[in-house]
């Protein structure tokens, strides 16, 4: 049985203490609700990082304790929650597109490739004095795709609000050849990961 099975069976999704998601992403806070009933959204004032030397897997790191410290120093009795999510192939990260040629762009050199999705989280509490930081990543494997494939799926999906130009959780039929690991983690929260490090710290 998976982990966000048996946490269904048992859980009652209530807290122990004060939480707070540091982010204005509807679809994490959707995510988010699946395990916790009752949590703050504060949108981090955080300038988020477009590169580190080190790569994709520091880089989602670095941003997502950017935007939970920053959250976690005017709540410094709550539990406060970081996430940053992006799309990388062959170590070049694919952020939201600005414009929707760019979005046609990244979806043609995502097409019939495996990418990777990675999540990084991060979790403070200041009056703890708690910071640490995990990461997973999932692999995407796109259909050959041509103009008018892409055409038809952007009737369906608004891409310039997500990273790499997609969304799984739309019509991925559409686009979508295979995929491994979290798929909640490719939405923008890996909450297999967050439900066994919250039960872990006796959050959840």
């Amino acid at each position: 049985m998976s982990i966000m099975k048996e946490f269904d069976k048992k859980a009652n999704k209530k807290v122990s203490f004060p939480f707070i998601l540091g982010s204005g992403s509807p679809r994490r806070s959707e995510l988010l609700r699946k395990i916790i009933s009752d949590f703050t959204v504060v949108i981090s004032d955080a300038e988020e990082l477009e590169f580190h030397s080190q790569g994709v897997i520091e880089l989602v790191k670095e941003n997502a304790c950017l935007k939970a410290t920053s959250v976690a120093n005017d709540y410094p009795d709550s539990w406060v929650l970081g996430a940053d999510t992006l799309v990388a192939l062959g170590g070049r990260v694919l952020g939201k597109p600005k414009t929707m040629d760019d979005a046609f762009r990244m979806l043609r050199m995502l097409s019939g490739e495996t990418h990777e999705v990675s999540t990084g989280l991060c979790l403070v509490n200041r009056s703890k004095n708690f910071q640490k930081v995990k990461v997973d990543t999932s692999k995407v494997t796109f259909k050959k795709l041509d103009y008018s494939a892409i055409s038809n799926y952007f009737l369906d999906v608004n891409p310039l609000d997500k990273a790499g130009g997609y969304a799984i959780q739309t019509r991925p039929d559409l686009i979508i050849e295979d995929f491994h690991g979290s798929h909640s983690n490719v939405i923008g929260l890996p909450l297999e990961l967050l439900v066994e490090w919250l039960t872990e710290l006796e959050i959840i």
